[in-house]
């Protein structure tokens, strides 16, 4: 699969040949990623119990819902760093990750006061629909995720840095390697100790975190040591900069946080924990075409900005048609997965818990064409054509909490999928309008904003 996309990509120039280093390397680095993370399922499942995961993946998605708080700040950063990377400014990529960190770990900071604050007056047993036997272990839960999650939030940062200076193998490997330690964790847990919803928080949590730390201190004494972040390079008039260049991510991202990781809420509220652990099952085992969508298309935002910088129209041009006959693959392969999934799903997890064939089939489809349209998000992000994606994305994003619920009443998880594919479809439709009349000079008033 992943030769078929490289020759569909072909060679090109110095920056065609570097995402395709990026790609190759990528996809053992995520193919090992994705496997570790498949085989982790089973084994979490085994640890606690279907309820119990379903209950961990809906916390996990509400506790993930803090990475949208960086008020898209990594997204302005990673186009600002790019610019500078490629005039080579050092000294400005230094004050950009000095005042980067500064500022993310501040908002950090921020947001686990007030959550610890506020987690004594919520009832999780409510929010989640679950039993209230849970009740004293949930709220230990949530505040030790969370604040595992405040960390995390800081150093995570690097992966933008690696992205940003078209070393997107690093932020790969950094991947990687955090699941494989939190796989090397659970099967020491199983040996050890009595499976635990805090038990499972903990292996989960601090892994990613572990290598995220030791990644941090040796890429910024070796690589990237001329860009290493300091307190005297914080820059408030540079902050402002990237805040004034990020606030339609954030505007973004707060419409991404009801458009898709709301569903596992939803699905728990109109269908109980036990139908999050399929859904659950079912996306993880489609996030095969989402592990090939970023592989392939991860090194391209950069690329994008890099050519747009320098006025390589003809570059863009070849490059999005490429990547479209390669998507080709993608929506082959999409299908050929839920042909199969039945087995796989039966030899991946055995044949206690049921998924709806729907289900399988909406999400086959969801992942295909998510992966088609992040072509034209990548584009329209790289060069900063963010107005109407705020629009239709925020727009969807609230569509999606009543049409959720009303699908969802009708059909169960599938039904909250088929909300979400629905409302993703339409937006693919508008981005790909806009980057037509983008890069055919006919964009004017919204459209080229």
């Amino acid at each position: 699969m992943i030769n078929r996309i490289k020759l569909l990509l072909g060679k090109g120039d110095e920056r065609q040949g570097t995402a395709n280093i990026n790609i190759v390397v990528s996809f053992f680095l995520k193919g090992a990623s994705v496997a570790t993370s498949l085989i982790v399922v089973p084994l979490t499942i085994d640890f606690v119990s279907p309820i119990q995961y379903g209950i961990w993946l809906t916390l996990g998605s509400i506790i993930g819902w803090m990475n949208f708080f960086d008020i898209g700040f990594s997204n302005g950063l990673k186009n600002k760093l790019t610019a500078a990377v490629t005039k080579k400014d050092m000294a400005e990529a230094k004050i950009l990750i000095s005042t980067s960190y500064a500022f993310i770990a501040f908002i950090s900071i921020i947001l686990f006061v007030i959550f610890f604050v506020a987690n004594q007056f919520l009832d999780w047993t409510e929010i989640l629909n679950t039993d209230k036997s849970f009740f004293d272990e949930l709220r230990l839960v949530t505040t030790i995720v969370f604040a595992i999650f405040s960390i995390q939030f800081v150093l995570q940062l690097l992966n933008t840095i690696c992205i940003a200076c078209h070393d997107v193998r690093l932020s790969g490997l950094i991947s990687f390697l955090g699941n494989l330690l939190g796989l090397g964790i659970v099967l020491v847990l199983l040996k050890v100790v009595k499976g635990s919803l805090l038990a499972l928080s903990l292996s989960i949590g601090i892994a990613p975190l572990i290598v995220l730390l030791l990644f941090t201190i040796i890429l910024f004494n070796t690589r990237y040591r001329q860009m290493s972040p300091s307190i005297n390079k914080i820059d408030k008039l540079k902050g402002k900069e990237i805040i004034g260049l990020s606030s339609k991510f954030f505007i973004i991202q707060i419409g991404l946080l009801f458009f898709y990781n709301i569903d596992n809420v939803i699905i728990s509220q109109v269908a109980g924990p036990l139908a999050v652990t399929s859904y659950g099952i079912a996306f993880k085992y489609f996030s095969v075409i989402t592990m090939i969508s970023g592989i392939v298309m991860t090194p391209f935002w950069p690329a994008f900005t890099e050519a747009h910088i320098k006025n390589d129209k003809a570059w863009i041009i070849k490059t999005i048609n490429k990547l479209q006959r390669a998507c080709i693959l993608i929506f082959i392969l999409s299908f050929f997965m839920l042909l199969v999934s039945k087995f796989a799903y039966k030899f991946w997890v055995g044949k206690d818990i049921a998924i709806p064939f729907m289900l399988s089939a909406i999400l086959s489809y969801y992942v295909a064409f998510n992966t088609f349209r992040t072509i034209f998000v990548y584009y329209l992000n790289a060069t900063n054509k963010l107005s109407i994606q705020v629009l239709i994305v925020v727009g969807s994003g609230f569509l999606n909490i009543p049409l959720g619920f009303w699908l969802g009443h009708l059909l169960g998880a599938s039904g909250v999928i088929l909300s979400t594919a629905i409302l993703c479809t339409i937006c693919g439709i508008i981005e790909i309008i806009q980057y037509k009349k983008l890069i055919n000079n006919h964009a004017s008033g919204i459209w080229d904003r």
